[in-house]
């Protein structure tokens, strides 16, 4: 999406169930193997009272939202901040929502409110994160590429 297409109050959503091999993936990837996201018997002793994801997990699906949807294919994240509100279960499906609040020019970048929230309604993660987004004729190519990667990944 173009800088000059946003507007204060979009607004775009994700949702994703998150699944035992999500997280499993995302402890090999990151290398965080806490009990209290893979052992369910030491997760049961724990304040939660069984398994939950990890919170970086939870949060990426604000990236995703941001990357996918609003502002888009081209934008680059410099920065979040977060608050962990509540556990998220492995098979509980979370929604991530981003609202754009603020536009700030001339550096195009966008201020954008961030929350997660399960399928009971809610806040898991909330926080805001500042997205820079490219240049027109960048922003043009990006659109581009990403079509054809999006086509590619498809087959």
């Amino acid at each position: 999406m173009r800088f000059e297409d946003l507007e204060v109050g979009q607004s775009a959503e994700f949702t994703k169930t998150v699944s035992n091999k999500d997280v499993e993936l995302f402890a090999e990837i990151t290398g965080d193997f806490n009990p209290v996201h893979l052992d369910e018997a030491a997760a049961a002793k724990s304040r939660f009272g069984g398994r939950i994801a990890h919170g970086i997990l939870t949060a990426g699906l604000i990236s995703a939202t941001l990357a996918g949807k609003l502002p888009g294919p081209g934008s680059v994240y410099l920065s979040q901040t977060l608050r962990f509100k509540g556990p998220v279960r492995i098979g509980d499906t979370v929604t991530a929502r981003v609202e754009v609040t603020e536009l700030i020019l001339p550096k195009r970048r966008v201020k954008l409110s961030t929350a997660c929230r399960n399928q009971k309604g809610e806040v898991v993660v909330d926080g805001e994160a500042i997205v820079l987004l490219p240049e027109p004729v960048e922003a043009e190519a990006v659109k581009a590429n990403a079509g054809e990667a999006a086509t590619a990944h498809a087959k």
